[in-house]
C-alpha cells in the first residue's frame, strides 16, 4: 500500500499526463536539474516526458542540421524513464539525477550499448558491464539517452572525426569544429539535446570542447574520479568528468561521480579528501578573497586572438568586481619543466589491455590488427602508425611511463606549480581555456590555440573551464581556472560566483 505522501505523487502525476498541454509542457532549452526536479516534485513533469522531449530535439536538429554529435539513441530510454517514474510515484524520493537525461562520449563503457572510441573496428562491441562513472550515474538515477561521436581513439583535440560516426560540428557555426576528443557530447549539450553529458580528458578533451561550445567542463584531480571503463588514450592522464551548461549542473553530476572505486587503484589516493557536497559550494559571493594568478604566458599577443585577449581583460576585471584579488602576472620559473618526458605515450599498451578487458567478445585482440585490417579512418593514419611504433612496455622504458603521483619528472613539475602558486599566494590559477576562436571545419593550418594540456594533466591538478564570452559574436570563449589537489570544492565556487556574476551563456541561435 503506497504511503500518503506517495499516493498524492502518483496521482499528481497522473493527472499532469492527461491535463498537459503542449502549451504548458516543461521547456528544456537550457533547462537545469534543479529545474526538472522542482517540476517532478510539483507533479508537473515526468521523466518519461522529459526523455520524450529530448529525443524529439534528436530527431529534429542531430542529423537534420548535420550536427552529427550523436552516435546512437539508448532504445530502452523510455523504458529506464517510466521505471523510474513508477519508483517516484512508490516513494516520494527523488535520486540526485532522478530521471535527468544523460549523454556519454562513446569510450565509456555502456553494458546496453555499443562502445566503440569513435573506431568503425568496434561498431558493435558491447562490453559486459559499464564504466564506473556510468554505473554511478545510473545509481543516481539518471537515464543514458545516447551515445555521442568523438574524435577516433581520442587521438585529437582539436577536431571531432570518426570513422564510425564522421564528424561533428559546433552548434553555435556549423562550418567550425567544436574542438575535440569530446565534441560529440559538447555538441549535444550545448545544442540541448541531452541536460548533461559525459566527456574525458588526456589533455584537452573535456576543456577544450567546452570552451568552443559555451560550456562548463570539469577534469577533476587524478584519482577524485575513477578512470575504469574508459577506452584508454593514455592511462596516466586520461579523466572522466561532466560537461554541462551550468556550474551547478555540472556539480551536480561531478558529487555524484567522484569516489574510490577498487577497480582504479589511484582513486585510493582520494580517500578523505572529497567534499561531503560539491553542491554546497555554489555560492554567488565565492570569488570574495579569493586571489587569483593571471597565467600571461597564455595571454601574449603574438599568439592570442585580440577578440579572446579582450574577453579575458572583461573576465579579469569582472572577477575583481566580484570580490576577487588579481594577481597579475603570475608566472612558474621553471614552466619548461613541462617538455620533459612527463606525457609519455603509453596507448598501444593500455588500448590492448582494454580490449583483454573485452574477454572473448572483444573484435580484434590488438590494436595491430585493427591497422592490418586498415579499420580506421584515413585522418589518423599518421598518427596511428607513430603509437604502433612506441609500444613498449611503460615499465620497460629507460623513462618508465607511470602516474602522475609515481612519475619524478611529474613530481618537480607538480612542485614547481605548487611553490609558485604558495609564493604568490594565490588559490587557482586563470587563463584562456584556447587563445583562438574554434577553426573551420578543414582548416589544420591556422593557429590552434589549446591552452589546456600542460598544467593540469601533467601535474593531476584539477581545472574547470567556463564561459567568457564570444569572438564574432557567435563563437565561444572559455576560461580556466586551475587549483591544487582535490581542490574542485574551491574551483567550483570561484566558477559558480563568476558565472552568476556575468551570465555569458546562451544557446546556439540555431538550436532554438
Amino acid at each position: 500500500m503506497l504511503r500518503t505522501a506517495s499516493l498524492v505523487a502518483f496521482l499528481s502525476l497522473f493527472l499532469t499526463s492527461l491535463s498537459a498541454t503542449a502549451d504548458d509542457a516543461f521547456d528544456i532549452l537550457e533547462a537545469t536539474i534543479s529545474e526538472a526536479h522542482a517540476e517532478m516534485a510539483a507533479g508537473r513533469l515526468t521523466a518519461e516526458q522529459l526523455v520524450t522531449a529530448y529525443l524529439q530535439r534528436i530527431e529534429r536538429y542531430d542529423q537534420a542540421s548535420g550536427l552529427n554529435a550523436i552516435i546512437v539513441v539508448n532504445g530502452k530510454a523510455m523504458e529506464r524513464a517510466k521505471a523510474l517514474d513508477e519508483e517516484y510515484a512508490n516513494t516520494g524520493t527523488l535520486r540526485p539525477l532522478h530521471g535527468i537525461p544523460v549523454v556519454v562520449k562513446d569510450n565509456f563503457d555502456t553494458a546496453d550499448l555499443p562502445t566503440t572510441g569513435g573506431s568503425i573496428a568496434l561498431k558493435d562491441s558491447v562490453p559486459p558491464d559499464d564504466a564506473f562513472l556510468v554505473k554511478k550515474l545510473r545509481e543516481a538515477g539518471a537515464i543514458i539517452l545516447a551515445k555521442t561521436n568523438m574524435a577516433e581513439w581520442a587521438f585529437s583535440p582539436v577536431v571531432t572525426v570518426s570513422s564510425v560516426a564522421g564528424t561533428t560540428r559546433n552548434p553555435y557555426d556549423l562550418e567550425r569544429v567544436p574542438a575535440g576528443s569530446s565534441g560529440g557530447t559538447a555538441a549535444a549539450v550545448a545544442a540541448n539535446l541531452a541536460m548533461v553529458g559525459l566527456g574525458t580528458d588526456t589533455g584537452n578533451s573535456i576543456r577544450g570542447p567546452s570552451s568552443h561550445t559555451a560550456l562548463v567542463g570539469i577534469r577533476s584531480t587524478m584519482g577524485a574520479t575513477s578512470r575504469d571503463g574508459i577506452i584508454p588514450l593514455n592511462l596516466r592522464n586520461d579523466i572522466g568528468g561532466p560537461m554541462a551548461r551550468t556550474v551547478e549542473d555540472a556539480a551536480r553530476v561531478f558529487e555524484v561521480v567522484v569516489g574510490y572505486d577498487p577497480a582504479d587503484p589511484i582513486t585510493k589516493r582520494s580517500q578523505g579528501k572529497l567534499s561531503a557536497s560539491y553542491v554546497n559550494a555554489l555560492d554567488k559571493d565565492g570569488l570574495q578573497g579569493a586571489r587569483l594568478g593571471v597565467f600571461r604566458r597564455y595571454l601574449i599577443e603574438e599568439t592570442t586572438d585580440p577578440q579572446i585577449l579582450a574577453l579575458m581583460e572583461a573576465a579579469l576585471a569582472d572577477l575583481e568586481a566580484a570580490g576577487a584579488t588579481i594577481v597579475d602576472p603570475f608566472d612558474i620559473s621553471l614552466f619548461n619543466l613541462r617538455l620533459a618526458p612527463l606525457g609519455c605515450d603509453r596507448f598501444v599498451y593500455d588500448i590492448n589491455n582494454y580490449f583483454d578487458s573485452l574477454g572473448d567478445a572483444a573484435p580484434y585482440a590488438t590494436i595491430q590488427e585493427i591497422w592490418e585490417a586498415g579499420a580506421y579512418d584515413p585522418s589518423i593514419k599518421q598518427r596511428l602508425a607513430a603509437k604502433l611504433e612506441s609500444d613498449t612496455a611503460p615499465d620497460d622504458r629507460f623513462f618508465p611511463c607511470n602516474d602522475v603521483y609515481s612519475n619524478r619528472f611529474s613530481r618537480w613539475f607538480r612542485d614547481a606549480v605548487t611553490n609558485a602558486m604558495e609564493k604568490a599566494e594565490i588559490d587557482a590559477i586563470i587563463y584562456p581555456t584556447w587563445s583562438y576562436p574554434p577553426r573551420r571545419i578543414g582548416d589544420l593550418d591556422s593557429p590552434s590555440g589549446n591552452n589546456s594540456a600542460a598544467l593540469s594533466p601533467k601535474t593531476g591538478f584539477p581545472s574547470i573551464t567556463v564561459p567568457i564570452g564570444y569572438v564574432d559574436g557567435s563563437l565561444p570563449a572559455g576560461m580556466t581556472f586551475v587549483g591544487q589537489l582535490f581542490s574542485e570544492e574551491d574551483l567550483i565556487r570561484y566558477s559558480y560566483s563568476f558565472e552568476q556574476a556575468t551570465q555569458h551563456r546562451r544557446p546556439p541561435a540555431d538550436f532554438d
